[in-house]
């Protein structure tokens, strides 16, 4: 049976703060003060929701992105799951959009000194590279950027485990994924379907159509709006 899917957006950053595109230049930039005060009520709102006697810590995993707010953003958040021994994964499948340095990740070689708590093992060995032909399924494309969003969703759905919490970026989730936006620290929550077509896609529980914490735009977008068919100069993570 697949699991049931919880997808989060990292809390604010530095690039985040007042909506200034020079911000964009802040390579993979960490979390802002207000970030981190996010990430508290974003880990309450989870423990509320899934904590308690039923839960089994063996039956959850946690995906983060490898950029440095999405780590962070799960360590915080995320840390009453860490603590019973639930383990946070890397996966460069769950990266953002642009090739901007803010979305662009940092060596794996330095994220395994600044997170030693994180599994770092199977993150694909091009990254963070998006823009030779050996990165090319994490171009920003619309091509590439909806590929990997089905790429993501069809390995979830294999998932053992009957909970998975991924940390992820706004882009993404957005445009290559499943078509609704996410504010700063906000997250929704997932089961699997088939289309008509036979295509498999996630379904949102309605409790969170407009956010886990209620921050978020309820109406959808167009999955591949927006996206270039080739690689531009620009950004795809939002305030």
């Amino acid at each position: 049976m697949a699991p049931r899917v919880i997808l989060i957006r990292h809390a604010q950053a530095l690039h985040n703060v007042d909506n200034k595109s020079h911000l964009a230049s802040i390579h993979d930039p960490p979390l802002s003060d207000l970030g981190a005060e996010q990430c508290v009520a974003l880990r309450q709102s989870l423990r509320d929701r899934l904590d308690g006697p039923s839960l089994n810590p063996s039956e959850i995993a946690i995906i983060a992105s490898p950029m440095r707010r999405t780590l962070q953003t799960a360590q915080l958040a995320t840390d009453w799951l860490t603590e019973r021994g639930v383990k946070i994964v890397a996966d460069a499948s769950w990266q953002e959009n642009s090739a901007k340095p803010c979305d662009t990740g940092s060596p794996i070689t330095a994220m395994k000194a600044e997170f030693p708590d994180v599994d770092f093992e199977t993150v694909d060995p091009v990254w963070p590279d998006k823009t030779t032909p050996a990165g090319g399924r994490y171009a920003y494309t619309r091509t590439a950027i909806l590929a990997r969003g089905k790429r993501c969703i069809e390995e979830l759905s294999h998932r053992p485990e009957k909970l998975v919490l991924v940390i992820s970026h706004s882009g993404f989730l957005r445009v290559g994924m499943t078509g609704y936006w996410w504010m700063n620290a906000d997250y929704r929550i997932f089961d699997f379907e088939h289309a008509a077509s036979g295509e498999l896609r996630l379904r949102q529980d309605e409790s969170t159509l407009s956010g886990g914490l209620g921050l978020s735009w309820k109406d959808p977008v167009e999955l591949g709006s927006d996206l270039p068919e080739e690689d531009p100069d620009a950004s795809t993570d939002q305030p």
